[in-house]
């Protein structure tokens, strides 16, 4: 496995891998690797979403803690940095090749040009976190740019950034296909995170009620309830019983829209931010109908 720092080692590396007919299959991280992770990049090795390849694809992940997805008082500083025990478990998932810049590599003295998401942008997470869309779109658009990967994954656990990636390469027309992989969880149902390690342990066993939160409400969802104030009310209930949790957000979005809705008519994204001592924990479950 390579580890590559500048865009003309990457750009050469992938050059290569073109002319041996491979495709180019993109994880973008910022590190403390988990298995929600790894599980991307086994999706990557596989080539889920690729047709036809005549060659096994080549995979590349990016390791970059952004900058610019991080606002004031947040923990850019404080974010588990761990280059060599990455690298180890990238290789062990079948990653050929990590993309590790430096900040200078990706935003050069007088760099200006930032993607700006709109109303995709707006709700859920946006209020809370300035600038932080703004910031993970532009870096997704330069590592695209710069990789110009053939397939890229990205995980449902960050589904708001999901569905901005998504619309981010319809709107400028990029040619990548977008593969959404499902939450990989723990045995207790919470969602994996680089951000459960500051957890402590009352906290640890305290986070698991945000799933079962959202899976209650799932359950009223499947005996037929389709009001929103509803469901939400459910989920709400057995989430606040863990009294350690300081709700940020609980919404019920259309799930490809994220347009806020009173009622279920179709497939919807039940999503949750929370407190919970040094950790700002998200999650979301995807809600249907009968």
């Amino acid at each position: 496995m390579e580890v590559l720092e500048t865009i003309d080692e990457i750009r050469r590396r992938l050059y290569g891998a073109r002319r041996k007919g491979q495709w180019i299959t993109l994880v973008p991280t910022m590190g403390a690797l988990h298995e929600g992770h790894l599980e991307l990049f086994r999706q990557a090795k596989q080539g889920v979403g690729i047709e036809g390849a005549d060659a096994p694809p080549c995979v590349v992940a990016s390791i970059f803690v952004n900058p610019t997805q991080f606002g004031p008082g947040e923990d850019y500083r404080a974010y588990p940095r761990d280059l060599w025990s990455d690298c180890e478990k990238a290789k062990q998932a079948g990653v050929e090749v990590i993309f590790a810049p430096r900040v200078e590599e990706m935003y050069p003295p007088g760099d200006v040009t930032f993607v700006e998401v709109g109303k995709l942008g707006e709700g859920l997470c946006g209020p809370f976190r300035p600038g932080h869309f703004r910031g993970v779109a532009t870096v997704v658009c330069k590592l695209f740019n710069i990789i110009l990967p053939d397939v890229a994954y990205f995980g449902e656990k960050d589904y708001q950034q999901l569905k901005i990636i998504e619309r981010m390469v319809q709107d400028l027309h990029m040619p990548v296909k977008i593969v959404p992989v499902p939450t990989v969880r723990e045995a207790d149902g919470l969602a994996m995170s680089s951000r459960n390690a500051y957890l402590s342990a009352a906290e640890r066993q305290a986070a698991p009620a945000l799933y079962q939160g959202l899976l209650a409400a799932q359950a009223q969802a499947a005996k037929g309830e389709k009001n929103a104030a509803a469901l939400l009310a459910e989920a709400r209930k057995i989430i606040e019983k863990e009294p350690l949790f300081k709700i940020e957000y609980l919404e019920l979005r259309q799930a490809d829209t994220l347009e806020t809705i009173e009622s279920i008519n179709g497939p919807a994204v039940l999503a949750v931010a929370a407190r919970i001592g040094k950790a700002r924990l998200i999650d979301n479950i995807l809600i249907k109908v009968p």
